[in-house]
């Protein structure tokens, strides 16, 4: 082998190298993985939404310990999830957390996660109801974000003291219905069947004076909503 034919492997190789390289970036960079040692704000997200769903009783420090990896497993087991202890994108998504694409970064601006956690009120919600009504809870929870009264994100909204029964009996935990996603997305897009509602109650089985005082602008299905 001459030196040409040397020094032309060995541009190959380095080639190839740099190829490797930026393909391991690049995929790297699709991926977040958050296990026990992992710390930042994301790590606080996690550490809270396990705390209002009921699946971890520690301190919200933004450290993954022991005790977060065991609240991730129980929370992976109940929603059908592979159970590893460690939040990668799926078990993100199931919690309502937009991926950063980082892998330990602070969160992004993509809708998934938001799609994610809007479809999982609709559906604990508005099972069982029509379409139209799914989209109008959604419609509701978005109005809220937007309205002076409530607290200004999607996550603040949901979880806000005594404002949904399902987050505190269980319901919100459970498997989300295929409709409730595609509801998400079009109250997303700016679909709103309630007509700008900020309240819904069940007539069949509201007691509070108080809701049934407010104005209502349109009833659909099980739900009246309402001004």
């Amino acid at each position: 082998m001459n030196k040409k034919q040397k020094k032309l492997l060995l541009m190959l190789a380095v080639l190839f190298a740099v190829n490797m390289l930026a393909i391991t970036l690049v995929t790297g960079a699709h991926a977040d993985l958050y296990k026990r040692g992992a710390s930042g704000e994301t790590v606080t997200e996690i550490q809270r939404r396990l705390k209002a769903w009921g699946y971890y009783s520690g301190a919200v420090d933004g450290i993954y310990g022991s005790r977060t990896e065991a609240a991730v497993r129980w929370f992976q087991r109940k929603n059908g999830l592979s159970v590893d202890g460690q939040v990668g994108d799926q078990t993100l998504a199931a919690l309502g957390i937009p991926s950063t694409g980082g892998g330990g970064g602070s969160r992004g601006g993509s809708y998934d996660g938001d799609v994610q956690l809007l479809a999982r009120i609709i559906s604990a919600e508005a099972r069982g109801e029509p379409y139209q009504g799914q989209v109008a809870v959604g419609a509701v929870v978005l109005n809220r974000v937007k309205h002076p009264s409530f607290p200004d994100t999607l996550s603040g909204v949901i979880y806000q003291t005594d404002a949904f029964t399902a987050v505190s009996d269980g319901q919100f935990d459970k498997p989300i219905a295929e409709s409730a996603y595609r509801a998400a997305q079009d109250a997303l897009n700016g679909s709103d069947p309630s007509g700008g509602a900020l309240y819904y109650f069940n007539p069949a089985t509201a007691t509070s004076a108080w809701i049934w005082s407010r104005p209502l602008i349109v009833t659909i299905g099980n739900h009246r909503f309402c001004a």
